[in-house]
């Protein structure tokens, strides 16, 4: 059987930065592509740099640096009027005192054709003209045909819903008959039951049409239903591109499991070929990884299956249950874990239970962070500078053997008297070493909160700082929120420091 042939790249992006005025990164050196006639989704948090993207390919925004080829030429300083896409935002953008009709013919009107005729010679000769009347108004039938507003022409835009406002947006998008649509979180100003109804009129639409939409969404349902690509982006970054399935089964890393659907991201170690313990338990996987190696294991909600206490793999109690329409949500503790699970049969609270997990529904992904590691430098005062922040700590622990002199010098076994001040040094912190406080005061370094994951048993959050936009990443119990503002604690004994070069004598 022959295999057949993918549809050829439309749109192709190499290497694409862009930073603002004021030195925020909004997409940091991203590559990827789009096929022809694809329904691809930029999908992230908040400020993750998807909407970037798509200024950029629009042509609104120009990147810093990089390409964008379409359909292998370079459009990367081509003006948006002059690139054969159309984009629809959020706010639909109509012109309230226009009808239907007029507001889908508005582009159609200033549009320019250039148009080929023939003399009673043979001669050839091309003019520039406007479209004319039965020309728009054929175009623009078709456009209100193809999102099911036939009979809507002569309607005034301020009396139609918000999902009929919606398709005139679309409408005017497509009478330019474009190569590709841009749409930016097109349905977030819509009600639940209306957004839904959109997404599989909008799938339908792109199945109708057959040009190549590239969608903006935060709303993981819509883009896993949507799609036939989705790119998950945060701080800039593509964390992932695959298809729906390929995303929710198969994430690359705990933001992406975490991010996408429902999830129980544990801590894990592989004890054998395919075995990894966690929970206390040695369970089967599919996954092959070195022995020994520290894992996050993913097992989502509904591949938990729930038995009486004995009869499974793990026994914990069930400390939660809400009904959620299609199934019950149940948590269930074992040691410090809490398990969520979805199942249509509910185990009350206070029950004892015992879960089983397949093989197959057991994901491992090798740990993203398992320390912080830093570039750093010892100060006069025998402290040490790095991530933004200057923390107590033990120098000695340079040179084994050494101590400290009254006048902070540092004497080796060797008797040697040596000056640290501006002495370079990697510095290591573990995930368990962090503190934070509200108290900005009270830490070394300051910044805020940008992300946090739930393990089950602890959090792990990312503390962002101001100025270079340091990270550091560590475990907690404790509860916090997101863009909360705090300082960073590390003990003096938790800070690891180890020469970059020896110093001369």
């Amino acid at each position: 059987m022959e295999n057949q042939r993918k549809p050829e790249k439309i749109i192709e992006i190499n290497n694409l930065y862009r930073e603002f005025e004021d030195g925020t990164v909004a997409v940091d050196n991203i590559s990827f592509y789009v096929r022809k006639g694809e329904f691809i989704t930029f999908l992230g948090p908040s400020g993750c740099g998807k909407t970037t993207t798509l200024r950029m390919i629009a042509g609104f925004d120009k990147p810093t640096r990089g390409t964008i080829l379409l359909n292998g030429q370079d459009i990367t300083d081509v003006a948006p009027n002059k690139r054969p896409i159309n984009t629809v935002f959020q706010r639909y953008a109509l012109f309230p005192h226009l009808n239907v009709y007029d507001n889908i013919a508005y582009g159609l009107k200033l549009k320019k054709v250039k148009v080929t005729y023939e003399d009673k010679d043979k001669n050839t000769f091309t003019k520039v003209t406007k479209l004319s009347k039965a020309e728009i108004a054929s175009k623009v039938e078709k456009a209100l045909k193809m999102v099911d507003l036939e009979g809507f022409e002569k309607r005034s835009v301020s009396t139609l819903s918000g999902g009929q406002q919606q398709r005139v947006a679309i409408a005017r998008a497509i009478v330019n008959e474009p190569k590709i649509l841009l749409l930016d979180e097109p349905l977030g100003a819509l009600d639940l039951k209306m957004r839904k109804d959109m997404q599989l009129e909008l799938k339908e639409m792109h199945k109708k049409l057959g040009i190549t939409f590239i969608y903006v969404t935060h709303d993981q349902e819509e883009a896993l239903t949507m799609s036939d690509t989705i790119v998950v982006m945060n701080d800039g970054v593509i964390q992932q591109i695959g298809t729906p399935t390929d995303i929710y089964n198969e994430p690359k890393n705990s933001f992406v499991a975490d991010f996408i659907g429902e999830s129980n991201i544990f801590s894990g170690t592989i004890v054998g070929d395919r075995k990894v313990r966690f929970i206390g338990h040695n369970f089967d996987c599919v996954d092959d990884f070195k022995k020994n190696e520290k894992v996050d294991v993913v097992v989502r909600p509904e591949d938990v299956t729930l038995l009486d206490a004995g009869k499974g793999q793990v026994d914990g109690k069930i400390i939660n249950s809400i009904f959620k329409g299609v199934h019950y949500e149940m948590v269930m503790k074992v040691g410090k874990a809490e398990i969520v699970i979805q199942d249509t049969h509910e185990r009350k609270v206070g029950d004892m239970v015992s879960l089983k997990i397949e093989p197959n529904d057991i994901h491992i992904m090798e740990k993203e962070f398992s320390s912080n590691k830093y570039d750093g430098y010892i100060t006069k005062k025998n402290t040490v500078c790095f991530g933004d922040g200057e923390f107590e700590c033990d120098v000695t622990q340079l040179y084994p053997g050494s101590f400290l002199d009254e006048e902070g010098y540092l004497i080796t076994a060797d008797g040697d008297r040596l000056d640290l001040t501006d002495v370079e040094v990697d510095v290591e912190v573990g995930l368990k070493d962090i503190e934070i406080s509200d108290d900005e005061n009270a830490g070394g370094a300051i910044g805020n909160i940008v992300s946090m994951i739930y393990k089950v048993d602890h959090y792990q959050l990312i503390v962002r700082t101001d100025e270079n936009e340091e990270d550091f990443v560590f475990d907690t119990e404790d509860t916090w929120n997101e863009n909360d503002r705090v300082s960073v604690i590390i003990p003096k004994d938790k800070i690891k420091l180890s020469l970059k070069q020896e110093i001369k004598r």
